[in-house]
């Protein structure tokens, strides 16, 4: 990260609280509830870590770089260990931004980063293990083609999904001047698709990373300077309800994965890894 990109991201996240959130959607202020310990570093070939999901074993988990890293994932273990590297074939990284995982066993990457060069079309690669084997989920936002020209800020980036119910689960990386996240589904099954939002919430800060509790009644959104986290009733996904906030200014936070119902694991892009223990 150049110096004028750290500047701006610091000035961010030191300005980020959660009042805006417990004033406009009614969150809980809930970092007293938990326990924020820095727990290790990364391995220095996941210099850019962007999205996190459970390993081969218990205590073991995966990550990937970012954009323009090589398609490859990372198994290490919490004290930082690198214990094996996993190359997706068919597969290229343009922008790698999160990571999720099936009971299957499926790792779902999600290359639909688009900070950088203006993007029409983005993949989300299904990568099955066992097989040695890569599909493709290929879609395009609805709503592209009534844009007329390129913003000075990214119109259609995301940097986080999940998977439940045979679904997947993406989020806006909310540039817009509007602070609207906005909620779209796509089938986990190889195809082309075409996205419209099914729901929307004002948050004042991007949004780099998400998961889904294992009992799938929790899913947390991890922001620039903190996480907010969402109820799920009878099985839907959606922003309907919001539940508690907290901050956490860890630098560059870019990955977030559920440990179990209510502790969360973040990494950031400074190779630090993070355990949040509810109290």
């Amino acid at each position: 990260m150049n110096k004028l990109m750290y500047l701006w991201f610091a000035v961010k996240t030191v300005f980020c609280t959660c009042q805006p959130d417990h004033k406009i959607n009614d969150f809980e202020k809930v970092r007293s509830q938990y326990k924020i310990s820095k727990i290790g570093k990364l391995p220095a070939v996941a210099s850019e870590s962007s999205g996190l999901a459970n390993g081969s074993a218990p205590g073991m988990f995966i990550t990937h770089n970012d954009s323009g890293g090589k398609p490859e994932f990372y198994e290490f273990d919490l004290s930082g260990k690198l214990t094996s590297t996993i190359t997706v074939p068919n597969a290229q990284n343009i922008d790698w931004e999160d990571l999720t995982k099936d009971s299957d066993g499926h790792l779902y990457v999600g290359d639909f980063g688009n900070n950088g060069t203006p993007r029409k079309q983005f993949e989300i690669y299904k990568f099955d293990g066992k097989r040695g084997k890569t599909e493709k989920i290929s879609f395009r936002y609805a709503d592209q083609e009534s844009v007329a020209s390129v913003s000075e800020k990214p119109t259609f980036d995301c940097e986080s999904l999940f998977y439940f119910q045979k679904s997947l689960y993406l989020f806006s990386k909310n540039w817009d001047k509007n602070k609207n996240v906005k909620l779209y589904r796509v089938p986990a099954e190889a195809g082309n698709y075409t996205l419209t939002a099914i729901d929307s919430i004002e948050i004042n800060t991007q949004v780099t990373s998400a998961d889904i509790s294992p009992d799938g009644k929790t899913f947390a959104l991890l922001t620039y300077g903190k996480i907010l986290l969402f109820g799920i009733e009878n099985n839907r996904i959606d922003f309907s309800k919001p539940q508690g906030c907290f901050r956490l200014v860890k630098k560059q936070n870019e990955a977030l994965m559920f440990l179990n119902n209510t502790d969360m694991l973040v990494t950031n892009e400074q190779g630090n890894i993070y355990r949040i223990t509810y109290k």
